[in-house]
């Protein structure tokens, strides 16, 4: 449904957003999800820099805008370029007009150790530094399978040193399910919980894989979900079975474009599940409004507005300050930002391809 104060798209990657612009596919295709890590997302985030991540960013964030999305959680991981990174894209979102929360998504899936360090180290400098009206910072991991228990720990203290949450992907796919098991845990949302990782209010991203009981164990806690259906059904993970259990469901589209109608579209079309009913089903849109209250306060969308023709936004106000008009982008030459992400873009494909 349309909604008068924009949309909250609840997870997805900024990094991601040159995408469209040609990304060569892979050679072979990937066969299983880690595949599809290995050969697409985690080649494309080894290679961003500074230019191309900001290019990213403003392209994807011009395209959300334009859909009607005022807000959005993002996750962000660029293994070469640390330090630094998430100013770029906080910068992007205040000068486009977008409201966002950011992390860092530590992992040690290139450098071990010392790679956890430096991505929680990004969330550390960018929580005690940032002070722009229009970001949040949180504390961000990958995900519980790539990630050792020093890193697990140190982010708990992360988040208690700022009294802030965690950003998580989680049981996405089996795989991350098998690697908590194979260390002695029933699954990667015990693991977390089990080094107090999950302050109340932390973010978990996608979910496909937990039961009926750890769903319920999320509520327990005040521990957000984030069903992205476009982004499972494109990677054929599954979809979550168990989440009508949980009021505290929001939408995300996971690197997919910003247009949050058509995502509720493709959660919409899923078959229905166990627990859910369509009025909790049509909660999970609007329920992002909640999870970004819970980040900038109770008033936080009070002066934002949005209208349509159709499904098209031709106004939206962010803040009480207008970023969409009928021409388009208020704050920004539009022309220029889709010209810096074509030659951002040439320039990232033509890294990919030199990776090994």
């Amino acid at each position: 449904m349309l909604d008068p104060r924009g949309y909250v798209n609840a997870h997805t990657h900024l990094y991601s957003g040159l995408v469209s612009l040609g990304m060569p596919a892979p050679e072979p295709a990937p066969g299983s999800f880690l595949e599809i890590l290995d050969r697409i997302w985690w080649r494309l985030d080894r290679v961003l820099d500074a230019p191309t991540l900001r290019a990213a960013a403003r392209y994807y964030i011009q395209d959300a805008l334009l859909h009607g999305t005022s807000s959005l959680i993002d996750h962000h991981e660029s293994p070469a370029c640390i330090e630094g990174s998430l100013d770029v894209l906080a910068d992007a979102c205040q000068e486009l007009g977008l409201r966002a929360v950011l992390c860092y998504g530590a992992t040690e899936r290139n450098r071990g150790r010392a790679e956890g360090e430096a991505g929680l180290a990004e969330c550390r400098r960018f929580l005690r530094e940032n002070d722009r009206p229009l970001v949040r910072g949180v504390v961000g991991l990958h995900a519980s399978f790539t990630v050792g228990d020093d890193t697990l720990r140190e982010a708990a203290e992360l988040c208690r040193e700022f009294d802030t949450v965690l950003h998580v992907h989680l049981a996405e796919d089996l795989a991350d399910v098998e690697d908590a098991r194979a260390r002695g845990w029933p699954g990667p949302l015990e693991r977390l919980l089990a080094f107090d990782c999950l302050p109340a209010g932390s973010i978990l991203a996608h979910g496909v894989h937990l039961d009926a009981e750890q769903v319920a164990e999320c509520a327990r806690r005040g521990l957000w979900l984030v069903q992205n259906p476009r982004s499972n059904a494109n990677n054929r993970v599954g979809h979550p079975r168990f989440f009508g259990a949980d009021s505290l469901v929001a939408l995300g589209t996971d690197g997919f474009p910003s247009s949050m109608p058509d995502e509720e579209a493709a959660l919409f079309a899923l078959p229905p599940q166990p627990t859910e009913t369509e009025a909790s089903r049509a909660l999970r849109l609007s329920s992002g409004h909640r999870l970004i209250a819970e980040r900038f306060g109770a008033e936080a969308d009070r002066d934002d507005h949005a209208r349509y023709e159709g499904s098209r936004c031709t106004e939206l106000v962010v803040a009480g300050e207008r970023v969409i008009g009928d021409a388009g982008l208020c704050r920004a030459d539009a022309g220029a930002i889709v010209q810096e992400a074509r030659t951002a873009a040439a320039r990232l494909w033509s890294r990919m391809n030199e990776l090994p």
